[in-house]
């Protein structure tokens, strides 16, 4: 990477739970740690922090915040922690809320104001509330929001959504989004929810037991097939893509990516030029050996096969294609791709029967 973010060797044992990871993460952006419970996504995050006792290595930003016979303590790392529940002062009003870390903060080392903070998370109207009269969605924003102020060097937050309610969640989510454009400083996120991670990640970390089993962008450790979740029911990848057009006649908007473009359905108010995530499941892809366009079937893309793994078992073949840089999978019987000889480097026309936006 271009661009020195977080970089770390770090082992830690606690009773009969082991950690030992290599990470290499980028220097903005969000990095979610995704993993069932249990696998050590809260750990780290705790030994990043230092609230863990771990050996090894850490910089930040090119910055040593720990190695052999050097570490910094807790509060001499410039960092902000985000729990699941808010923790604000009960007797301070919101915009107290936020000014007790700012002021805490030596002024040349202030790079978010007040008003950015508050506009980011947006927080204008709850600013004389107390955080008794919050839902839990808005207490947690304001967490957040006071977080940022500290102005910390690295943000970490340990599943910020989970005490949260559906309508909370979606409350918060578009605020978390706008995030990935305003922060100039890596996020570490953990989570299992998969709807979280589709969302949210940049840059993605799978755990598993105390190990990182894979690490890389969002689209490319989703196409991996050598990973479990290429298995699972409802893989497949996530796609960044521009809106360039609506069709208003049949309600479709035609998002372009790096390979090419397909009409999806979204709001007819969604601006020209906004970046979106599509998501493809692998269930929702077929294979044509040529173009078919005299089906009901609209977005009919030129691909070629990088890869294919099959599955004795279930009698099902995963298989990754390229639409030029962009990875795409599908999930077929075995018995199609042997009737239809298919091999990795052939070319092949992809049928995507349904995508969505993430939202």
């Amino acid at each position: 990477m271009s661009e020195q973010g977080v970089r770390a060797q770090l082992q830690s044992q606690r009773g009969e739970f082991s950690l030992a990871v290599t990470l290499d993460l980028p220097a903005r952006g969000i990095t979610v740690l995704f993993g069932p419970s249990g696998c050590g996504k809260t750990t780290l995050l705790r030994c990043l922090a230092g609230l863990q006792a771990a050996t090894g290595e850490l910089h930040v930003h090119g910055e040593r915040w720990q190695s052999s016979g050097h570490q910094l303590a807790v509060h001499q790392r410039p960092l902000a922690y985000v729990f699941q529940e808010a923790s604000l002062f009960p007797h301070l009003s919101v915009h107290h809320n936020l000014m007790y870390g700012y002021r805490r903060t030596p002024e040349e080392q202030r790079r978010v104001q007040p008003a950015q903070a508050i506009q980011w998370l947006g927080l204008d109207h709850l600013l004389e509330r107390k955080p008794q009269q919050l839902s839990g969605g808005e207490r947690q924003r304001v967490a957040i929001a006071r977080a940022l102020l500290t102005s910390p060097r690295l943000l970490l937050m340990d599943e910020p959504l989970s005490a949260l309610d559906q309508t909370s969640k979606r409350e918060i989510l578009p605020y978390l989004q706008k995030l990935h454009d305003e922060l100039a400083i890596p996020v570490v996120y953990v989570t299992h929810s998969v709807d979280e991670m589709a969302r949210l990640a940049d840059y993605l970390v799978l755990m598993e037991h105390g190990r990182v089993v894979a690490q890389g962008t969002l689209t490319q450790v989703l196409a991996r097939l050598d990973l479990n979740l290429s298995r699972d029911e409802d893989s497949g990848v996530i796609i960044p893509a521009w809106i360039r057009e609506h069709d208003t006649r049949w309600q479709l908007s035609r998002a372009e990516f790096e390979g090419g473009s397909l009409w999806v359905r979204s709001p007819a108010d969604t601006p020209v030029s906004s970046q979106i995530r599509l998501r493809v499941l692998a269930r929702d892809v077929s294979i044509a050996l040529a173009h078919h366009p005299d089906q009901s079937i609209q977005n009919l893309l030129p691909a070629t096969i990088d890869e294919l793994a099959g599955d004795p078992d279930s009698g099902m073949t995963m298989v990754r294609l390229q639409l030029a840089q962009t990875p795409l999978l599908a999930r077929l019987t075995s018995r199609a791709v042997d009737r239809l000889g298919l091999l990795p480097g052939q070319s092949v026309w992809v049928q995507i029967k349904a995508v969505a936006i993430v939202e």
